[in-house]
């Protein structure tokens, strides 16, 4: 049954559009600090995302786009390997696989294209993601030679524990921005501990982007193989994500937008709004479930309010100071967020397979997870052809659908009879 609409005046959208902002603002900013993108591109990338996604479901999806988490690992190694110039022609070619996908979800129907893709790949895969980036938070937080430092240490312990007790609180918005509260008292503390040099700031203009992120912005993509294998296969196991988003997003506002605009627009949507987040220089765009949180609260659903958050992001992105003040943040910041992000990651990746009610007793089931986990952690990435490299995340997906799809499923493998 659908929510009955609320008509809303111009005042109450530009707070309400202030309030999702504020919601995605920490979740979108973090990706470009854990791979070295410039968080004031990500914020434009995320605007300007949601408004092409808007504009692509026909203005009628309460949806904000923002950074994904699920490209962190990929986006690191090739910035670091390959520079922004490799990463924006990665991030397009993504952009590209949700576009494909949308194209075989309207042909083909979505049940037969997530078919490859059941809860015992991509719950593994998930779960990779976030153990891959682990030794980096730790890293972070001051962690090095066995020991912790002890500034960085109390810095990541103040963002852990906020986290933990806004993340427990009752029927409070704070809920819903954990990420960005905890951010801001550990840069207090950090201030008060001299991590932070405050002259970038003061030097910064008020509006504009920075040269660096100038720079970054008006870099053209660069097409390189092993970039492309590297981000682009992620693509498909955000797929499943999106649709998962699409469907809660659906359940909260009270309408079937598998019907109505159809998840092949929204997959269009996502897919031309993370080829604009590649050009501008900005990690691929995604869904954001904080949206639907937001939204269960505030029992609003008009998407316009979204696409007023969508501008605030554009804004924000191009004010000096503010591009300047993200990078100051200290690491040991980010790596207490990083410290419950990424092991949050792993455990959806968990709850993906406890929800399906997976047997594991079955050979099958442990065959496929077992070698996602082994791929997909211990290899960084394997050259296949002369300069051409796959990540290990990249290899693990290939490996778990071929699996999924070569074993069989109407009996138990024959190691088990053996084992019997």
């Amino acid at each position: 049954m659908e929510e009955k609409e609320v008509k809303l005046g111009t005042k109450t959208k530009l707070l309400l559009g202030v309030q999702h902002v504020l919601a995605m603002f920490g979740a979108t900013v973090l990706v470009p600090f854990l791979t070295g993108l410039n968080p004031s591109i990500a914020l434009i990338a995320a605007g300007v995302g949601t408004l092409v996604f808007h504009f692509c479901t026909k203005g009628i999806v309460p949806v904000f786009l923002g950074s994904s988490f699920a490209f962190i690992g990929a986006l690191t190694l090739v910035l670091r390997e390959e520079g922004i110039a490799a990463i924006k022609g990665g991030v397009v070619a993504a952009g590209i696989i949700y576009i494909i996908m949308s194209i075989l979800v309207k042909i083909f129907g979505v049940e037969k294209i997530k078919s490859f893709f059941p809860p015992i790949v991509t719950g593994p895969i998930i779960m990779v993601i976030g153990f891959r980036m682990s030794p980096v938070a730790l890293s972070m937080a001051g962690y090095a030679n066995g020991k912790f430092d002890l500034k960085s240490l109390i810095v990541a312990s103040v963002v852990i524990l906020s986290m933990i007790t806004i993340t427990l609180m009752k029927k409070s918005f704070l809920r819903l921005i954990p990420i960005l509260v905890s951010v801001i008292l550990g840069y207090a503390v950090s201030v008060m501990l001299g991590f932070v040099d405050f002259e970038p700031i003061l030097n910064a203009k008020w509006i504009g982007l920075s040269h660096e992120a100038a720079s970054d912005m008006f870099t053209m993509p660069k097409i390189s193989l092993s970039a492309i294998l590297a981000i682009a296969p992620i693509a498909l196991v955000v797929f499943i994500e999106h649709i998962g988003d699409i469907t809660t997003n659906g359940a909260v506002v009270g309408k079937d937008f598998f019907k109505n605009p159809g998840i092949h627009r929204t997959l269009m949507g996502d897919g031309l709004a993370t080829i604009a987040a590649g050009f501008l220089g900005g990690p691929a765009n995604t869904t954001y479930g904080e949206n639907t949180g937001v939204l269960a609260v505030t029992k609003v659903y008009d998407p316009s309010v979204l696409r007023i958050a969508a501008c605030y992001a554009i804004v924000l992105g191009l004010l000096g100071k503010f591009g300047v003040i993200l990078q100051t943040i200290p690491q040991p910041v980010m790596g207490g967020v990083s410290i419950i992000l990424f092991g949050m990651i792993s455990s959806v990746g968990a709850r993906t397979m406890v929800d399906s009610k997976l047997d594991f007793s079955n050979s099958r089931n442990l065959i496929i997870a077992s070698l996602i986990f082994v791929f997909g952690i211990a290899i960084d990435n394997i050259i296949i052809w002369k300069t051409v490299s796959v990540s290990g995340l990249a290899l693990a997906a290939l490996v778990g659908v071929l699996c999924n799809k070569l074993l069989p499923k109407d009996r138990e493998l024959m190691i088990n009879k053996k084992l019997d």
